[in-house]
């Protein structure tokens, strides 16, 4: 079965990338997720080994002393962390995998795995940004100023991902990221070992 492909997203909090990572897996069932582990505490609506491995901050850091993480970061206060092997073995069955995390945590994947493909979503306006944080209501003012704030630092870095997408219009920019995987799949070192008999038998 030929390998899937590794995907690095990232985006200031608030831009609708969760949103758009779970509507572009239900639009295409060969994009696999990556569950990420993180020591901050569950938040309402999520569900444990579905949106995040919860764990306390020792057993993380026992994972980062044995080298189980392709890539880990501190943010907010929290660890997060991506485990190599959970990667591996869906890029294994051929599945394309999405990697939801941070500019630090892109840098280290890139470093390890330069192969991966990576995309930045920014909103389309600061205004807009500040908007989606409060219509979540689940944070304090003193919060959101904050999360405004990591925002500027985090967007500074999208010039170092290969693909830029605005979430203006929500179905644009799910259609624009969808296309970026479809044409990730018919670069011809992915074609060539997908369809390497179709291709050994055309010019026998």
């Amino acid at each position: 079965m030929p390998q899937g492909s590794l995907y690095i997203l990232s985006a200031p909090s608030g831009a609708g990338k969760t949103s758009l990572v779970h509507a572009l897996r239900e639009r295409d069932h060969r994009i696999g997720f990556s569950v990420s582990h993180t020591t901050r505490a569950i938040r309402p609506g999520e569900k444990p080994e579905i949106d995040y491995h919860f764990v306390d901050r020792p057993a993380f850091q026992t994972m980062v002393d044995r080298g189980e993480f392709l890539e880990h970061a501190r943010v907010f206060d929290n660890n997060y962390g991506t485990a190599r092997s959970e990667v591996e073995s869906r890029l294994a069955k051929g599945l394309d995998v999405v990697l939801d995390i941070d500019w630090q945590g892109a840098r280290q994947v890139r470093e390890r795995m330069p192969e991966s493909v990576s995309i930045f979503i920014v909103p389309p306006s600061r205004a807009a940004l500040e908007m989606r944080l409060r219509d979540r209501g689940q944070d304090s003012e003193t919060v959101i100023a904050r999360r405004m704030r990591d925002a500027v630092a985090e967007i500074s870095h999208y010039r170092e991902y290969d693909y830029l997408v605005v979430n203006d219009d929500f179905d644009t920019a799910l259609g624009e990221l969808h296309a970026i995987f479809q044409a990730q799949r018919l670069r011809r070192d992915v074609q060539i070992r997908r369809h390497a008999d179709l291709l050994a038998g055309l010019i026998a």
